[in-house]
């Protein structure tokens, strides 16, 4: 039997399809090969249609079973990983009533900071383990405010991999993962926070069914049997956020392990089992996706919008004739700490661990004697590994600090300019592992669906292709460039 897993992000969808008995990943797809748009129809504003995705879905569907020569009628298990605090918003019809507000869309600032004052600083951090902020709640609550005729048609509100699911089934659910990531949800009594739902004004019939993350969440419908080809009895039985999928890929479940990623935004991810939160908002607490009221494992995610999407920027607009691999030459080819010159990635909308602020991106130091793009290449690398340095710092003072960090094998990571620099930094050695967000999907849904016995059967083989390491002898360079990186990232933030 074959395991279907699709990670849509909001630059691309990524399917795998893995065999159910021996977990072998069969086939490998991504669509579109260029990143999919994001409009910004005002400054600091980021959307997507939902329906833009849906058809990458299939898109990507057809050009992963291209690559195999596997039936898509013995797939019997489907498992989404999501872009998360997206916020859908579905009318009578289950049409969308507007585009997805997306992660770095950054209206809802204001919202959730007035919020977290009115509702009281230490009542939200005590049961939501948050603030309100930009998240998918008060997403919601500026629609009411600002479009309250779009408002007024809103049946049901989604996370985006809710609304991939329900495509599939037809059936309106979410998870209880998914509403602690749009901060829905109250830890203390673990149930839907009611002091959010009344706060906002929100009605209680605007939130779908909750079903657990691993288990039958719904068999797709006839038409989507058809459609796609699969098993008709085939069910979505999987379903996380990106960071949480990740570090499940990963194979980070207990309290203490910690995964990163560096895709268009960039993430640390730890576990713990302690009910923790930060008072200065610069990390957020979520469900882990094997968090249960017995036994707690919370996921504390670090975020930092400006990820590749920093790199991104830099090669489409200083360097579109050059792959990434000719960029990471062309960055080696100087010593560390760029000659002087730094690079905050800070261009991407609020950054959660700047306490939501919106300080934009820059280079400083430049100088046009002595600097070419190789430099711009190089501080760009270092100043976007900098900010994960920063970030870990903040993790450490709720307790957590790595000695190992697993990383996919997809992703920034694959950079060694950039990995150096954070093992040297946090002298964490980093493990790559040959997978990625649409396999560990895949694997979650065998596993929701009984076709996996156990997670400690899913992870058998570690599957380790590379590791970095500290580099000692470039310690005293590597904190010089840091410091000087801090010292504008202060500036900045005065």
């Amino acid at each position: 039997m074959l395991l279907i897993g699709y990670d849509l992000g909001s630059s691309s969808v990524k399917a795998s399809l893995v065999d159910s008995k021996t977990k072998k990943v069969l086939a490998m797809a991504q669509y579109p090969e260029r990143e999919m748009p994001i409009d910004a129809p005002k400054e600091n504003w980021a959307e997507q249609h939902p329906n833009d995705w849906w058809a990458n879905i299939k898109k990507v569907t057809n050009l992963l079973f291209e690559k195999t020569e596997e039936n898509k009628s013995d797939v019997v298990a489907i498992g989404i990983a999501y872009q998360m605090h997206g916020l859908v918003t579905l009318t009578q019809e289950n049409e969308p009533a507007r585009p997805a507000i997306i992660w770095c869309d950054s209206r809802a600032v204001e919202v959730g900071n007035k919020a977290f004052k009115e509702i009281g600083e230490e009542k939200c951090l005590e049961s939501l383990l948050n603030s309100p902020g930009n998240f998918t709640a008060s997403k919601l609550k500026w629609i009411q405010e600002n479009e309250p005729e779009v408002y007024k048609t809103i049946k049901k509100i989604m996370l985006p991999g809710d609304f991939i699911a329900y495509k599939f089934t037809g059936k309106h659910t979410t998870t209880n993962t998914g509403l602690s990531e749009g901060i829905f949800w109250d830890f203390k009594k673990e149930e839907l926070s009611q002091t959010i739902m009344n706060h906002y004004g929100f009605e209680a019939d605007l939130i779908p069914e909750i079903v657990p993350v691993f288990a039958n969440q719904g068999q797709i419908t006839r038409e989507m049997a058809a459609e796609f080809g699969f098993n008709p009895n085939a069910v979505v039985s999987y379903r996380a956020g990106d960071q949480p999928n990740n570090a499940f890929s990963l194979s980070v479940l207990k309290p203490g392990e910690i995964a990163a990623t560096g895709g268009t935004s960039g993430v640390v991810y730890g576990v713990v089992d302690q009910l923790k939160y930060d008072p200065e908002n610069r990390v957020n607490t979520f469900a882990h996706i094997n968090h249960t009221e017995e036994v707690r494992r919370l996921g504390v995610l670090l975020c930092i919008n400006g990820t590749g999407s920093a790199y991104a920027w830099l090669r489409n607009n200083l360097a579109a004739d050059k792959d990434y691999f000719e960029l990471e030459t062309l960055a080696s080819s100087v010593e560390v700490g760029a000659n002087g010159l730094s690079f905050l990635p800070f261009g991407n909308g609020a950054e959660r661990m700047l306490q939501n602020k919106i300080i934009g991106a820059q280079f400083d130091g430049l100088q046009f004697t002595k600097h070419k793009l190789a430099h711009m290449v190089r501080a760009c690398l270092e100043g976007i590994a900098f900010s994960f340095v920063y970030g870990i710092k903040c993790m450490a003072e709720l307790g957590l600090s790595p000695s190992v960090i697993k990383v996919g094998s997809d992703n920034m990571f694959q950079s060694k300019i950039f990995a150096t620099t954070i093992a040297t930094l946090t002298n964490a050695e980093i493990q790559v592992k040959e997978t990625n967000g649409a396999v560990g999907a895949a694997i979650g849904a065998g596993y929701g669906a009984g076709e996996i016995v156990s997670l400690e059967e899913a992870f058998i083989e570690e599957n380790i292709i590379k590791t970095y390491q500290a580099d000692s002898s470039k310690l005293e360079a590597y904190t010089k460039a840091y410091d000087k990186w801090l010292t504008s990232l202060e500036i900045k933030l005065k």
